[in-house]
């Protein structure tokens, strides 16, 4: 790894574009892991708690149907 980086400050790029690139990437897993996370199935006694405003609800009986319809 340190070759790479070695290499990559030799030819005149600037350090900070791939530490920007570790940054956004791991921002964006989380970001993607929670909106995950509070579409899955709850844990035991968290069944009933709020789910925050900007996570959109997944609507799985309609999955269901389609899959229902096409072994018809």
């Amino acid at each position: 790894m340190t070759f790479l980086f070695g290499e990559a400050g030799a030819s005149g790029i600037p350090m900070y574009y791939f530490q920007l690139v570790y940054v956004v990437g791991f921002i964006a897993a989380v970001v993607i892991g929670s909106l995950a996370w509070y579409n899955s199935k709850r844990p035991p006694g968290w069944e009933d708690a709020a789910r925050p405003d900007f996570v959109p609800d997944v609507d799985v009986d309609a999955d269901d149907d389609k899959a229902a319809d096409k072994e018809d």
